[in-house]
Parts: C-alpha cells; structure tokens; sequence
C-alpha cells in the first residue's frame, strides 16, 4: 500500500477510535509529541477527547474528499469530516452535529505512519454542543 493510502487508512483507524471510545488505539495512532484539539502529548491529547466525547452517546465521524500530500517522512493531510453526536443520561435525545475539515500532519515511524499535529475547522455546528460531556 503507498503512502496516500496508509494515511487515509490511519484517519480512517483514527475516526473508528474516536467512535469506539478506544483510547488505547488512539494512543497508538499518535505520535509521542503530538500536538492535537490545543494539546501537547499523547496524555493531554487522550485527556481532552475522553472529556468531550466520554460521557456523550454514540458518535460517527464520517471522512471524506482526503488530500494528502506525502514529503519523504513527514505528510500533510486535509480531510472533510461530518461528526454526529448522541445525548446520554440528561442529555438523552438530544444530539451535537459539527461539519469541517481536519488538517493533519503525520510522521513515518517504524511501526508506520503517525499523527503528529491535528486541528479541526469546523464550518458548521447544530444542535446541541453540551451532548459533550467527560464520562
């Protein structure tokens, strides 16, 4: 598999953790300094998605229209994405919908490619932003 497509399988790996709530694969896909939602370290990056995301209900992020652009060992990624979001407990019924784009960077490394850097544009937001909840 070349480069391109072992990124877009990394997002895609990526986005499946987010869903799962597996945060020991989300460990796994980030580089050791990463820098990703305003956090530096694997530890504060994993800390502030479980904020968001760990006491909300199901989640779907769905990808698409990926650009990558692959330079020796490092690349850039730019990613669509639409993000839906369930309520739970007092938020039950409600939900959070965001769509933007992701700009990633990666890192090859000897178990393969790594996110380093990640930050999300979101364009538009609906519904409601307090189904993110820390579980």
């Amino acid at each position: 598999m070349d480069d391109r497509h072992q990124i877009i399988e990394q997002l895609a790996r990526f986005a499946a953790g987010l869903d799962a709530k597996d945060w020991e694969l989300l460990r796994e896909l980030l580089a050791e300094d990463a820098n990703a939602y305003g956090r530096s370290g694997r530890d504060a990056i994993i800390a502030t998605i479980r904020g968001h995301l760990g006491g909300c209900g199901a989640t779907q992020h769905l990808l698409g229209n990926h650009r990558v652009e692959v330079d020796g060992d490092g690349a850039r990624s730019l990613t669509y994405a639409r993000v839906y979001h369930e309520g739970a407990g007092d938020r039950a019924g409600g939900f959070f919908e965001c769509l933007g784009e992701y700009e990633d960077r990666w890192v090859r490394t000897g178990d393969g490619w790594r996110l380093s850097y990640r930050r999300f544009d979101m364009r538009i937001r609906l519904g409601d932003f307090g189904v993110l909840q820390p579980g």
